[in-house]
């Protein structure tokens, strides 16, 4: 298939080599265009233009930031459109932003699907990403060559456009969580005299075991931050779950805790290094 990816961070530039080595046509474009030329290096054609990469696609996705980066991205190319081309928006976006962004699709006469995206840089490298989808069923024949080749698996969640994103939401909550108690109990280790590495080999193997509590822990134990979450973005996304939590009538106590401590990571200059990073504000 035809596919044009807008946005090449770490996701997008993962996906892109999944659908290249499956067979697949792609076209990169990012505002940045230094990060998208990479790519060429690995058969994809790098645009000079958001409308010109999506021209002539089956499936354009949108890997991007946040709602603004996204709809910013996209206005000036829905006209360049095919009239079967599929929008898949994979951005993580929440609610509000997902019914934005279905709302300029519709304006458009442009067949939109919410998919965010379960994984960071390794699964997204490997095609090993978890496919959250949510819109109209008769797309999906359309799309799952493309899902096929970027996901392990895809989880399609329901009819409904948004109730991916919804699911996305509950889901980064649990892992914001996670991170910051893996975080907590490195440091209290630490901070007790032990070695936090007993920590890891105390959980190993039993119920309270997970391997994002061995890839985390590892990662702040070693102090290597190398990206594959940005912590800034977490922020972000814990944002649009705090939202999303109000708006459900659900306590944000704890949402407001987890942000916290990942603002002061932030505020200590760790925004752009990987979210286990919050350890620095323990």
């Amino acid at each position: 298939m035809t596919v044009a990816i807008l946005g090449t961070g770490i996701m997008g530039a993962g996906m892109a080599r999944s659908l290249l080595r499956e067979g697949h046509d792609v076209t990169v474009w990012n505002r940045s265009t230094e990060k998208a030329k990479p790519l060429a290096d690995d058969g994809a054609r790098v645009a000079d233009t958001a409308a010109d990469a999506v021209a002539g696609a089956d499936v354009v996705i949108t890997m991007l930031f946040d709602t603004d980066a996204v709809a910013q991205t996209i206005e000036p190319a829905l006209a360049a459109f095919g009239e079967d081309a599929v929008w898949v928006q994979a951005s993580t976006v929440g609610i509000e932003g997902t019914a934005r962004l279905t709302s300029l699709a519709d304006d458009a006469g442009v067949a939109f699907l919410d998919t965010p995206m379960l994984g960071t840089k390794a699964p997204a490298e490997n095609g090993q990403l978890v496919v959250l989808a949510s819109g109209a069923s008769s797309l999906r024949d359309r799309v799952q060559p493309v899902f096929d080749a970027i996901g392990s698996r895809t989880q399609w969640v329901s009819e409904t456009v948004g109730d991916a994103s919804r699911l996305k939401l509950a889901i980064n909550a649990w892992i914001g969580v996670m991170v910051n108690g893996i975080a907590q109990s490195i440091a209290l280790a630490r901070g007790l005299g032990i070695d936090p590495q007993q920590f890891l080999d105390a959980v190993d193997g039993g119920a309270v075991n997970a391997p994002y509590v061995q890839l985390k822990g590892k990662a702040m134990i070693d102090g290597d931050y190398t990206p594959s979450f940005e912590l800034d973005g977490v922020i972000k996304d814990t944002d649009l779950i705090t939202a999303a939590l109000r708006e459900a009538g659900v306590d944000t106590t704890l949402a407001t805790a987890v942000r916290d401590r990942l603002a002061t990571a932030s505020s200590g200059g760790h925004g752009s290094e990987d979210m286990a990073a919050v350890v620095h504000a323990y």
